[in-house]
């Protein structure tokens, strides 16, 4: 059976790629080259069979938001909630990284809930089934490849798989200069593994098994940062440098089997460090869609981290990032609620469009809302924006009393005193309703 990318190789389109050709404004074959050559993914398993969506060279940029159930926290609805909300707000894709309660339950009522591509990353589950054993070190190879098979066949369209993990770049980890070491979860199980077996990562180790179970059953693989950096310190050092070395490789050997693989990195990083950090990573890994965890770009804002990385994600994605994943209020302190999956999507967007406009696309909705902002169309300025609920609420809390503008400016709105006597070839100048809201 022909995976995705030996399809998009012979040339053969689909109504999926009819349908993301449409939407990203593209040609057919633009997506058949991009998938056939390894610069653009297109996750769908065909268990799962979501809207059709592609990620890399090209495309705009996607946002992931992470939802899932936690020990302290392991009832499913507030997941489905989380992950409705995540949706409406414009989230493209979905992971799930539930830790408590049924898990495998869990996973397969979001699965059948979720229209759009979703991810999880097995070794969370893996690992804790080997805690509640005995220890996470004590997992076994069988045991890591089953939980990935797992998943496949409930029809995850991606997994995070943390390969470039080997005894060699742990070496790094100890020589480095870190403040933090290892902050990704599955990366930790894994450095703990090799350190306490002596033994390599399976997942680097017996890749083709890997590989094997990707072309079964058709799902992406999102190539791990498990070296990622923590905090700004440790950014773009030896261990974070020597696993994306590693995950070049394993791109490599990914597309000769005909498996679409993304690269994920680089976590926490100093704004002038971002543009090298993409460029590496497009080098390093021969051109790999890149799905960049924030980045963060300081360390001191828990409770504003969406900011942080909202900041890093815009940066990175003016600099060829492909997909990126939100970074929630909660994030460092709690478990997000209905209300942070909200905010970190919204500000994952603002972040993602800021940098397709650097690429070209979308500024029609910029346009959009600057000539409704000219006549004062507040309606139209609701339809264009992110949040039409807040922008709402905070034009209704101080209207003035001719209405039309907001109270910031009230009767010296400078886009109405212009609009009295400055007349261009074109203008029409009359707003919807100028009472709308107050």
């Amino acid at each position: 059976m022909s995976t995705i990318m030996e399809q998009a190789r012979r040339g053969e389109s689909d109504e999926r790629i009819k349908a993301i050709a449409e939407k990203e404004h593209v040609t057919e074959r633009f997506i058949l080259d991009g998938i056939a050559e390894g610069r653009i993914v297109m996750p769908c398993n065909p268990i799962h069979n979501p809207t059709p969506a592609a990620i890399g060279d090209g495309m705009s940029v996607k946002i992931n938001a992470n939802i899932g159930t936690s020990r302290d926290m392991p009832d499913i609805e507030p997941e489905i909630r989380k992950m409705d909300i995540a949706i409406e707000y414009g989230a493209d894709a979905i992971m799930d990284l539930s830790t408590g309660g049924d898990i495998d339950a869990i996973r397969k009522e979001l699965l059948s809930r979720c229209p759009v591509m979703m991810g999880s990353v097995p070794i969370y589950q893996t690992g804790l089934l080997a805690a509640r054993k005995n220890a996470i070190v004590e997992m076994t190879e069988d045991d890591i490849f089953s939980g990935i098979e797992k998943h496949a066949k409930d029809g995850m369209d991606f997994m995070t798989v943390h390969c470039g993990i080997t005894k060699e770049t742990v070496k790094w980890i100890k020589k480095a200069d870190r403040l933090m070491d290892v902050v990704s979860r599955g990366g930790s199980f894994l450095t703990a593994w090799i350190l306490h077996n002596e033994k390599e990562n399976p997942l680097y180790k017996d890749f083709d098994v890997l590989l094997d179970l990707a072309r079964k059953y058709e799902f992406t693989l999102s190539l791990g940062d498990g070296f990622r950096p923590g905090c700004i310190n440790d950014a773009t050092d030896q261990a974070q440098l020597s696993e994306l070395m590693t995950l070049g490789h394993l791109v490599k050997r990914a597309r000769k089997a005909g498996v679409q693989a993304m690269v994920e990195g680089p976590g926490h990083v100093q704004m002038d460090q971002i543009p090298a950090n993409m460029k590496l990573q497009k080098t390093l890994c021969h051109d790999a869609p890149f799905y960049v965890l924030g980045p963060l770009v300081t360390d001191i804002a828990p409770g504003y981290d969406h900011i942080t990385g909202a900041i890093g994600g815009a940066i990175a994605a003016q600099n060829g990032a492909d997909f990126l994943c939100y970074v929630t209020p909660a994030e460092h302190l709690s478990l997000p609620d209905e209300n942070d999956v909200k905010e970190g999507v919204i500000a994952s967007k603002i972040a993602a469009h800021a940098g397709d406009l650097t690429r070209g696309i979308g500024k029609e909705k910029d346009d959009r809302m600057a000539r409704a902002r000219k006549v004062l169309d507040w309606e139209t300025m609701y339809d264009v924006c992110l949040d039409p609920v807040k922008a709402r609420t905070y034009r209704a809390r101080g209207c003035t009393e001719e209405k039309e503008g907001c109270s910031m400016c009230g009767d010296v709105c400078a886009i109405k005193i212009v609009n009295q006597y400055l007349i261009k070839e074109g203008d029409v100048l009359t707003p919807k309703d100028p009472k709308q809201d107050c």
